[in-house]
């Protein structure tokens, strides 16, 4: 469903992806882990369109999303949701608003459906009468519940969180994970997974792929990638500061 092929992208001098080749198996969850300012969520967003690399390919489903104009992308994008890190939220729109968005702008639906679908997305990430409260009376976790009941209201085939338990406490990271869990198995979805929390990487993944100096490494399953020799896996895995990662 998901191939990147020969993605290079440089922002000025700075070189993030250096040929980087990946394919992404259907229906299963795949987390992509590196060090901070790695290029993990500048590799999401070519997966979404949302950049362009300077040179390789993006294959959804076949189609090759770099050479597609405007309109053509954004039928491709109806096929994701996607949770960003902060959840990105409306802030001038309440909870409703906000789930209901991409029901207003892409399908044609009346006011009971989507209020309907908006209650049943709300329902489905553990949250209740809460479709008039705003943003900000939200609390981190309950925002990123919020974020991800949108991302999900138009039922997409590959759903991408962008580091979804960073800031959250341990009760609520755990619920976060098995709201992914869930999603995936409800939505039959492909979802890909950024994240630095190795206890969670562990727990949600069917495989994981390790972005190192602008490509991936290693891809594998979790069983695979914990008895992985390559010292980058080694010294990433156990936070050792010996190794060929360096510190700078």
């Amino acid at each position: 469903m998901i191939e990147l092929i020969d993605i290079h992208k440089s922002f000025k001098k700075n070189k993030v992806l250096n040929g980087l080749n990946l394919k992404i198996d259907s229906g299963l969850i795949t987390v992509i882990i590196g060090r901070s300012g790695g290029g993990k969520s500048v590799l999401l967003k070519h997966i979404i369109g949302l950049l362009k690399p300077d040179r390789g390919r993006v294959l959804i489903d076949d189609t090759d999303i770099t050479r597609l104009n405007d309109r053509d992308l954004n039928t491709i994008r109806k096929k994701f949701g996607m949770l960003f890190q902060e959840a990105a939220l409306f802030d001038s729109m309440t909870v409703k608003e906000n789930v209901a968005f991409p029901l207003r702008e892409h399908a044609k639906m009346s006011e009971v459906e989507i209020s309907r679908v908006v209650a049943e997305k709300l329902k489905s990430v553990g949250l209740t009468g809460i479709e008039d409260k705003m943003p900000s009376e939200l609390s981190g976790g309950m925002r990123k519940r919020v974020g991800l009941a949108r991302a999900i209201a138009l039922q997409p085939e590959i759903v991408l969180f962008d580091e979804p338990t960073t800031g959250l406490d341990p009760v609520m990271t755990e619920a976060i994970n098995q709201l992914i869990v869930d999603t995936q198995k409800n939505l039959n979805a492909t979802c890909v997974v950024i994240s630095h929390d190795l206890e969670s990487i562990f727990k949600i993944s069917h495989k994981i792929a390790m972005l190192y100096d602008g490509d991936i490494i290693e891809y594998g399953t979790p069983d695979e990638i914990r008895a992985s020799k390559n010292p980058v896996i080694e010294q990433f895995l156990s936070g050792s500061i010996e190794g060929p990662i360096k510190i700078i």
